[in-house]
């Protein structure tokens, strides 16, 4: 007789196979058309706020893993914050000015020669514009929810008057300035670098050591022993620095005469292939201040000075000094009153001062330096070195330090405050304080001039070639961007810019330079107040490199206006590396593509990852990692569904039983619960979201699926649809079902919103709309310690049925039968837990016989007696029917 309809199997609408490809498009059309984002909003608007303020990912091309990984760190917080009742706006920005887009612009061939420059800046706009677009269905995709019909551009009208507002109210501080300088030089983008744009690499340089002929009578016939890994600025040299404490020698070696730091003889002599070296004298650096030497290039007679960066570590303790060409040597020129010498152009071209040299590149001209101190006399030794060198992190090559006219904001004035506004944010990571406060202290005067055309103009009027650094003219250009756009500034004549009744005489001209990106970006805090946003915002997170960059930005724009940190709390994340931890690239074929792993996987699946990794460190994912993912992803799918499926017939409103009546293995599971709960609760509110999928899976796997899920099959099953004890266990599974759709909500949203439209009695259009669950913690620590006895035993017992199947003495644990014997604790222990009695259904055996003995001794045996036909445990006796008394009541109450 087939009994199977008469049990009260699983039965849910939520399938087993997620297709999250093809569904989350779904879900979040769903979301769109209930305007879920406003929802939440509203529900909330009484509440604290909480911002976290979106660093602007640049508009070029398709969003990268990074972009995802970043975002999704960003969602977390945000779903969570909000669940937790806080009033959470999320405000996406994109930065959209810079070198990157003309360049785009004109790989799809645009030719910028033939264009004016407003018009060139209009094919930028339209560019950028699209690239927002793009990325903006992109980001969606993930799940994220936020104002994406109202996000904050810098391109901006709104935008860039508040931006050139900042600019004027450095201005108003004098902290901004225009001077020559040597800067990070990119001749490949023929524009000027902030330090944030530099990135290191490895790179041949020729190294030379030369022979510099002194005019002295104190040092006569002497040579100074230069070294450099950059001859191309020997065209620049005015001096050689010697540190006024280090202890040189004058020394004969091969028949010659030469001055160098005493430490590094016995190197010089090794390298410089010194046979005989005989020490005429020893003396300390400050003898050597204003000895003069021949340029041995040119006829140029320039002096020895003094400076505290020479080391005799390398080298050879006298340094070729090009004020035009270095940050030291620049400081070191000021103090001797040295001219400015630079003499390279924006392309890397040597110019006239360079004499001999002008027209070839710089690099090349490296080579004919060379040849001619070897072919003049002066070349002592060349060799090639490899060492990490700073390049323009968009073309990839070297940059250059240069001098030329720019302008600057003056970090020296305001670095103290900066520091002090570093000390009073929470570093959520403990060492961000220290990098971050070192970086400012060693920070010289912010660049912010760029010799490009997409930007925001740099809003100067000059008065015979002078700067007007006026406040309230450049106030008044800000208003005229808000209202007209800042393409006027090159559209319109200079006096239609000018307020009425503005006296400005004289030669009238602009400036055409805009302003670094990291200006734009950095300023990006004012559409917190332009919004009606708390300022400053609670949260930035961010990649590590932005301690460099938009942290360091933000802040010092901030300070300088608002004398306050942009931000309450920062927290800083990796890079995402290849599964063998190299950096993604084409050429190595293992960029993993988000959009791909969406599209096959699911966003979900993808933000398991992000939840998985601890993202404070560099973090990997290939194709494998992903695997592990997606199977733990499929574990919690079908728990969930599993869940939904044993209560498919329960009403909260009618049928719930409350923790105090259910029984102590329920109790103790709600409990297990609520432990759980409260980890995952804390993890959130310290950012630890990798540690909520490490104390969320053996929750689901170990003690929900392996254990109580397992064992209660029988009751869920088998008895009476409203049996007390089956009303108990649905009661629990409701509650820790209800609490782990809730805490799942921020990391896998779609997944858990379609599982909420199965849940019985749910009260919210979607489970975005409940609160994070309010946890009770243990409410009796009794049944905690005796459940940890009970558990140790069933492992015990466990080993012994496996072993027990391993020797063919039984197949499924129902055919069993366990002779316990067990000391009084652990008896005592399961009296409390009230399954003394019923320990056989715990261990899914079909009889439990106990004893009391001084240890745990186990027997398993085969059951003898007869498998009732509908539950399939094994009794003595079954009836006419094959049921057991407890199927054939459940039949007869269902006739």
């Amino acid at each position: 007789m087939d009994f199977k309809n008469t049990l009260l199997m699983p039965n849910t609408q939520f399938e087993m196979r997620a297709n999250l490809g093809q569904r989350e498009p779904l879900i979040q059309k769903r979301w769109e058309e209930i305007d879920l984002y406003k929802k939440v909003l509203e529900k909330n608007k009484d509440n604290t706020p909480f911002v976290l303020h979106d660093g602007p990912p640049y508009a070029n091309g398709n969003i990268h893993i990074g972009h995802a990984f970043q975002k999704t760190l960003k969602d977390f917080v945000l779903r969570y914050k909000t669940m937790a009742g806080f009033y959470v706006p999320y405000i996406p920005g994109w930065d959209t000015h810079g070198l990157p887009i003309e360049n785009e612009v004109t790989k799809k061939g645009v030719d910028r020669k033939t264009l004016s420059r407003a018009e060139f800046r209009k094919i930028c706009r339209e560019f950028a514009i699209e690239q927002v677009n793009k990325q903006k269905v992109q980001f969606k995709r993930l799940g994220i929810l936020g104002e994406w019909d109202h996000p904050y551009l810098t391109l901006d009208k709104s935008f860039i008057a508040d931006q050139v507002k900042v600019f004027g109210k450095m201005v108003e501080r004098g902290l901004i300035y225009k001077g020559l300088k040597p800067i990070y030089w990119s001749p490949s983008s023929e524009s000027a670098f902030a330090e944030a744009e530099i990135e290191y690499m490895d790179k041949e340089s020729k190294s030379i050591y030369v022979a510099f002929d002194m005019i002295s009578d104190k040092f006569k016939d002497t040579q100074l022993l230069v070294w450099t890994t950059t001859p191309w600025t020997l065209p620049a040299n005015l001096a050689v620095s010697a540190h006024p404490d280090i202890i040189y020698a004058w020394f004969e070696a091969n028949g010659k005469k030469y001055i160098a730091s005493k430490n590094l003889l016995s190197n010089l002599k090794q390298i410089l292939d010194f046979e005989e070296v005989k020490i005429i004298k020893e003396f300390k650096g400050k003898e050597l201040e204003f000895e003069q030497y021949h340029h041995p290039l040119f006829e140029r007679v320039s002096p020895i000075i003094l400076g505290e960066h020479v080391s005799d570590e390398d080298g050879t303790g006298l340094v070729h000094t090009a004020p035009g060409h270095g940050e030291d040597d620049y400081n070191v020129g000021r103090k001797y009153n040295l001219e400015l010498l630079s003499p390279v152009d924006a392309r890397g071209m040597m110019t006239k001062e360079a004499y001999q040299y002008e027209g070839l590149f710089y690099e090349k001209a490296n080579l004919q330096i060379i040849e001619d101190l070897r072919t003049n006399g002066h070349l002592l030794k060349e060799s090639t070195i490899k060492h990490s060198y700073p390049h323009d992190w968009r073309t990839k090559k070297p940059v250059i330090f240069r001098a030329t006219p720019q302008w600057f904001a003056s970090i020296n004035m305001i670095k103290e405050d900066l520091l002090k506004a570093v000390a009073e944010v929470n570093w959520h990571t403990s060492w961000g304080e220290l990098r971050l406060s070192n970086m400012l202290k060693d920070r010289d005067d912010w660049v912010i001039s760029r010799q490009r055309a997409w930007g925001v103009p740099i809003p100067i009027i000059y008065k015979d070639d002078e700067p007007v650094l006026d406040a309230n003219l450049i106030y008044h250009f800000a208003d005229l961007f808000e209202k007209h756009g800042s393409d006027i500034w090159y559209e319109w004549e200079i006096k239609d810019l000018l307020p009425k009744g503005y006296k400005l005489e004289g030669k009238l001209t602009k400036e055409m330079d805009i302003m670094d990106v990291w200006f734009d970006s950095g300023t990006s805090y004012n559409i917190l107040k332009r919004r009606g946003l708390s300022y400053p915002a609670d949260l930035y997170l961010e990649g590590s490199d932005q301690y460099r960059g938009w942290f360091n930005s933000s802040l010092t724009c901030s300070v300088a206006t608002n004398g306050v940190a942009p931000y309450k709390e920062i927290v800083s994340h990796g890079f995402v590396l290849d599964g063998q931890g190299r950096k993604m690239s084409k050429s190595l074929g293992n960029v993993v593509d988000p959009l791909k792993v969406m599209s096959e996987q699911g966003a979900d699946v993808l933000r398991l990852w992000v939840a998985s990794v601890d993202y404070e460190a560099d973090v990997r994912i290939s194709n494998d990692l992903m695997k592990q993912v997606a199977e733990n992803y499929r574990k919690i799918r079908n728990t969930v569904r599993f869940m939904l499926g044993v209560i498919s017939d329960f009403n909260y409103e009618t049928d719930y039983i409350g923790w105090s009546m259910r029984g102590q293995m329920n109790r103790y599971m709600t409990d297990k619960y609520h432990m759980v709960a409260e980890k995952i609760l804390n993890a959130y509110d310290n950012y630890k979201f990798h540690e909520i999928t490490r104390i969320l899976m053996p929750f689901v796997v170990n003690d929900l699926s392996a254990f109580y899920l397992d064992y209660t099959k029988d009751s869920l099953y088998c008895d009476d649809k409203n049996d007390f004890e089956r009303r108990s266990i649905q009661s629990t599974i409701f509650d820790i079902l209800y609490g782990l759709l809730r805490l799942l909500t921020p990391i896998m949203p779609h997944t858990t919103s379609e599982a909420y439209q199965h849940l019985p009695n749910h009260r919210f259009e979607d489970i975005y709309l409940e609160n994070m669950p309010h946890v009770a913690g243990i409410r009796d620590q009794k049944i905690h310690d005796a459940f940890q006895l009970f558990e140790n035993l069933r492992e015990d017992v466990y080993r012994h049925l496996e072993l027990a199947r391993a020797q063919k003495l039984i197949g499924k644990s129902l055919e069993a039968q366990v002779d316990l014997v067990i000391p009084e604790n652990i008896f005592e222990a399961l009296k409390y837990l009230q399954i003394d009695k019923s320990l056989h259904k715990i261990l899914i055996v079909s009889k439990v016989n106990i004893k009391l003995g001084d240890k745990i001794d186990i027997t398993v045996s085969k059951m003898n007696g007869h498998t009732c036909e509908r539950c399939w445990n094994v009794f003595e006796e079954v009836n006419e029917n094959h049921l057991c008394d407890r199927c054939q009541q459940v039949i007869g109450g269902l006739k």
